[in-house]
């Protein structure tokens, strides 16, 4: 795969509120339940989910992160770092949101560490693994 293909793959995170799951098993399906009930709501015609404002914690999570990466412009398609807006993914308790594939360890690494200092659960949905 060549780097203008991989320049449009993301690397899929999860940031919530609660718990830390004792492993990746339990942490993916913590994800897909928050997934059901906040992202999508199960109904093929809706896939936008309830659509719940975003929580304290999650709204200043996602700032800690766009304070590193801005989003000046909204634009998504074009952003070097975020796949889709980011604070747009913010809902409920949760944040899911993609990162750019030449970007991805890097934001990966900071996003675990900003979720960790605020007392949050960080999942790389991508790969199924859960973050220190």
């Amino acid at each position: 795969m060549n780097d203008d293909t991989r320049k449009y793959e993301t690397r899929r995170l999860a940031v919530w509120e609660g718990d830390r799951p004792p492993g990746d098993p339990v942490a993916e399906r913590v994800f897909k339940e928050l997934y059901s009930r906040f992202v999508w709501n199960g109904d093929p015609d809706d896939d936008h989910g309830l659509n719940e404002p975003a929580t304290e914690r999650i709204s200043a999570y996602a700032a800690a992160l766009l304070e590193r990466w801005p989003n000046e412009t909204g634009e998504t398609d074009d952003h070097p770092v975020w796949d889709d807006g980011l604070l747009g993914d913010a809902t409920g308790p949760l944040i899911y949101f993609g990162v750019r594939w030449n970007m991805a360890e890097e934001v990966t690494a900071y996003a675990a560490q900003v979720a960790t200092s605020m007392g949050l659960v960080c999942f790389d949905v991508s790969r199924g693994k859960l973050l220190p």
